[in-house]
C-alpha cells in the first residue's frame, strides 16, 4: 500500500512543480476536439442509406436496437455522444465499417 501511495503523492509533486514552470523539459501536448454535431432525422437516415443498410443492419453495426435507429431518424429521439461521434465518422469515411471488420459484405 505504502508505494501506491508514494507514486500517487510522486505524481503531483510532479504536476504542482510543472504547474510553477520548474519541469522545463517536459513535453506537452495540447489536444483539440472537435464539438459534436447534432444530427436532425433526414441526416442520420442518409447515413445509413449512404451506408447501404437497412435500419436492422445499421442497429447490429452501431449496437443498438433497431427501435433506437426508428426513433432517430423519425426525430423522436436523438442519438447520444458516442453514437454522435460514429455518426460524424460513418459521414466522412463510409467504408469505416468495411474496414474494421464490423460489417462484411458478401
Amino acid at each position: 500500500m505504502s508505494s501506491v501511495f508514494e507514486s500517487i503523492k510522486q505524481g503531483l509533486n510532479e504536476a504542482i512543480e510543472f504547474e510553477r514552470g520548474n519541469l522545463p523539459n517536459v513535453k506537452v501536448d495540447k489536444v483539440v476536439v472537435s464539438p459534436l454535431h447534432t444530427y436532425t432525422s433526414s441526416e442520420i437516415r442518409a447515413i445509413r442509406v449512404q451506408q447501404n443498410m437497412t435500419q436492422k443492419i445499421f442497429a447490429e453495426a452501431l449496437g443498438v436496437s433497431v427501435k433506437t435507429i426508428e426513433a432517430w431518424e423519425s426525430g423522436i429521439n436523438h442519438p447520444s455522444g458516442i453514437a454522435r461521434r460514429m455518426l460524424e465518422l460513418l459521414s466522412l469515411d463510409d467504408s469505416l465499417l468495411e474496414r474494421y471488420s464490423v460489417v462484411a459484405r458478401s
